[in-house]
């Protein structure tokens, strides 16, 4: 029996420099069980505020996901960390599944309703896109999509996404870690042609 892969999205927001959020963000990951594999992403122009955002990739019956719920660190109680679980998602579409280029950013596209992929396959601004389903009721969100973009195509798509009125929030990322690498079973493997 063919094992599904469930991404686990975890959302963090932080007033701290980097490399303080970086040792609580591991702290934290050691409440994580089972084998995975974590991708840790930095928004771009964070100003005060910083947002990053975690993905966990586990196998389907592996996935024991919990975090610490408090606002403050346990091991720095000065250093305070919001903490949103966005939930688990299946992937519907996996066009990369390798770390990205120095000079690409991922804009995540968070949506409550079904994404069109006609409508995505006519955006020329992106190189790869990754579309993640709700594996569970209660996801934050219905749909997950991660476009890969070269950095100088970043305004391009952005402006494209901001026309369709049915999205939900918007972020751009950098990748800033990587860990434990899990190879996707190859039936996950599916491009948009498939979808329609």
């Amino acid at each position: 029996m063919k094992k599904d892969i469930i991404v686990q999205f975890v959302s963090f927001e932080t007033t701290v420099a980097t490399n303080e959020f970086i040792a609580e963000w591991e702290e934290f990951n050691k409440l994580v069980t089972g084998k995975q594999e974590v991708t840790l992403q930095q928004e771009v122009d964070g100003k005060n505020l910083q947002r990053y955002l975690s993905q966990y990739r586990f196998d389907e019956d592996e996935v024991q996901f919990t975090f610490k719920k408090g606002r403050r660190s346990a091991h720095n109680p000065e250093i305070e960390i919001r903490i949103k679980e966005i939930g688990g998602y299946s992937i519907l579409q996996l066009e990369c599944d390798h770390k990205s280029a120095a000079n690409y950013c991922k804009v995540f596209v968070f949506l409550s309703t079904a994404p069109e992929p006609q409508l995505y396959k006519e955006l020329s601004s992106y190189q790869y896109l990754n579309i993640y389903q709700a594996y569970y009721e209660s996801s934050a969100y219905t749909y997950i999509l991660e476009f890969f973009v070269d950095n100088r195509q970043v305004p391009q798509l952005i402006e494209q996404l901001k026309i369709h009125n049915r999205i939900s929030e918007i972020g751009v990322y950098k990748e800033y870690k990587e860990t434990k690498k899990v190879e996707p079973p190859k039936h996950l493997l599916v491009k948009a042609a498939d979808l329609s």
